[in-house]
């Protein structure tokens, strides 16, 4: 989500080292880790598909872990609920250090991304209801068009915005940060169907303990990296089976988790002799593993939908949960950012960013229709596996989220161009 520090440049200076950390940098690039989540996807659609669609199926459907401790679980299921822990760890790394150092710890320039990505998650939670009713099964998935997928819109702004405004990226990464703090409310809340008291405590205990050692340990783990694996990895993994056996989704754990690491006030950054904060060390080292691994993985395991051919496809097509998803994200998430947006600079009385118009806006709005991530894993948790809207809910997130990066593709393009010049005319009256 976010670049590299400069002071966080060195911490591996060994040269025997430099090929690992040159693989590590290029992981970190928004653009690899989006290339990758469609690679991933789109190989698991295409061998969902194929003739050895068993064979994917299988892999998916393979069973491994303890049985004692309810960890035996598809490889499917591990995916979606402990390789994505490791995304939402990072989401909450991401949200502490907005919260701390970042756009979100002021409420004055917070309000206006705020209030877009509640508007981006209300308007296409109600234009799914009213396209699939009220009182009807496909409404339980009511939430699948409200979430961003941060990894994808970013890679896909980075591929197409060279010479956007820097504050058209930062409105961006705010408002997906706290779209992604909606979602994780909504999964437990509405997603949770029972709850087990006695490992959900025990799980909010251990997370407290990591938290306590991650704060009163810091000068340790600065001086030894390695003793934060060896001390907290194994401490964040029972929190996390804890977490899974509560009934609540164990991706949770993981937001949770994220939110205990200290991270350093924007004033200790100022400071010639700050060095990197636990948080930004954490960011350093898992961001390679989430975008490189995790999220991809989740991704080959989740995007594989046996379509059924082109009557399979046309069948999807006349189904009330895949029309609700698209016209929810293709066309609700731009309707409800750019409405709330307008809104709240008139009510409050706010200026956008002088380099910023409101087809800019408008451009981030359909770029936030891309759901893949955490919309997929919606749909999971929405309907039973085997059922069609199960497919179906996942032929629309894909759908869509197409469709919405190349609507954004083509305005954010156009716009790009347009700065471009502007740019460019402003350079040559220079000379």
């Amino acid at each position: 989500m976010s670049r590299t520090p400069a002071r966080l440049r060195n911490i591996f200076p060994s040269p025997s080292r430099a090929e690992s950390i040159r693989i590590t940098e290029i992981l970190r690039k928004e653009t690899v880790g989006g290339i990758l989540l469609v690679a991933f996807a789109a190989i698991a659609l295409i061998w969902a598909n194929s003739p050895w669609a068993d064979s994917y199926f299988a892999i998916r459907d393979f069973e491994i872990g303890y049985e004692p401790w309810h960890l035996k679980l598809s490889l499917g299921a591990w995916a979606a609920d402990g390789l994505l822990a490791i995304f939402f760890f990072l989401v909450g790394l991401e949200l502490k250090r907005e919260f701390v150092a970042g756009d979100l710890r002021s409420p004055s320039t917070a309000i206006v991304p705020i209030v877009a990505a509640i508007g981006g998650v209300a308007v296409p939670a109600l234009l799914y209801v009213s396209v699939v009713g009220v009182s009807t099964t496909e409404a339980h998935g009511w939430a699948i068009p409200t979430a961003t997928d941060i990894a994808f819109a970013v890679a896909v702004l980075a591929i197409i915005g060279s010479h956007l405004p820097s504050a058209l990226r930062i409105f961006l990464l705010t408002l997906a940060v706290v779209d992604d703090l909606i979602a994780i409310g909504i999964i437990a809340i509405f997603y949770t169907e029972s709850i087990d008291l006695v490992p959900l405590l025990l799980a909010l205990v251990t997370i407290a303990v990591y938290g306590v050692i991650a704060q009163t340990s810091r000068r340790l783990f600065h001086a030894k990296p390695a003793a934060a694996w060896l001390i907290l990895l194994p401490i964040g993994f029972i929190a996390w089976a804890l977490m899974h056996a509560s009934g609540i989704h164990a991706t949770i754990a993981g937001v949770l988790l994220g939110f205990t690491i200290p991270v350093l006030h924007k004033k200790a950054h100022r400071a010639e002799d700050a060095g990197p904060g636990l948080a930004e060390i954490f960011e350093h080292r898992f961001r390679p593993l989430s975008a490189g691994f995790a999220v991809p993985v989740f991704a080959f395991f989740s995007a594989g939908v046996a379509i059924g051919g082109p009557e399979g496809f046309a069948s999807a097509l006349s189904d009330p949960v895949l029309i609700g998803v698209v016209i929810g994200l293709v066309l609700g998430k731009p309707i409800g950012i750019t409405a709330a947006t307008w809104l709240i600079t008139r009510i409050r009385r706010i200026n956008l960013d002088p380099s910023l118009r409101w087809i800019d806006i408008a451009g981030v709005g359909v770029l936030a229709g891309i759901g893949f991530t955490v919309s997929l894993l919606i749909v999971e948790l929405s309907f039973g596996e085997g059922s069609a809207h199960y497919d179906h809910g996942k032929v629309a997130v894909l759908s869509a989220s197409v469709l919405a990066a190349v609507l954004a593709a083509i305005v954010l393009g156009l716009r790009n161009r347009r700065y471009r010049k502007a740019e460019e005319l402003a350079a040559s009256e220079e000379q």
